[in-house]
């Protein structure tokens, strides 16, 4: 099987917003995925919606064996496990989240379904603080 490159970026507004990304970071890497570049952790303000709770992001490289498909269903699962109750694709707007994953690029593949979109593009070119994540990435 061959592993694919993906780009992460992680982000949490609740709780111990650090230590839910490290908790994240952990069950991505102990499920089979290799985590081979990290972020500076950055603090930054909600986006496209108001909440008085910052946030703290992280962008990260892992190399995997799933498919995308694969991937969001695992990722979505760790949300679930962590205590996410909102999933904005399902709400229709953004909150406060515990823990939000998003997948920024895969490969080099081009993919739009209801659930997925690869490249992730608010992140890659609306987003100032994904931006300054993924400068050292893209």
């Amino acid at each position: 099987m061959s592993k694919h490159k993906v780009i992460l970026l992680l982000g949490s507004n609740l709780g111990d917003q650090k230590k839910n990304l490290e908790l994240a970071l952990q069950k991505i890497s102990d499920s089979g995925n290799e985590i081979s570049q990290m972020s500076e952790f950055l603090m930054s303000d909600p986006v496209e919606f108001v909440s008085s709770n910052i946030f703290c992001n992280i962008a990260v490289v892992i190399f995997t064996h799933l498919s995308p498909i694969q991937l969001l269903e695992f990722i979505k699962k760790i949300e679930v496990d962590m205590g996410r109750i909102n999933d904005s694709k399902v709400s229709g707007g953004y909150s406060d989240r515990l823990i939000d994953i998003d997948i920024i690029t895969y490969n080099e593949l081009n993919f739009r379904s209801e659930r997925l979109e690869i490249p992730h593009n608010k992140h890659l070119f609306e987003r100032d603080f994904s931006r300054i994540l993924l400068k050292d990435f893209i």
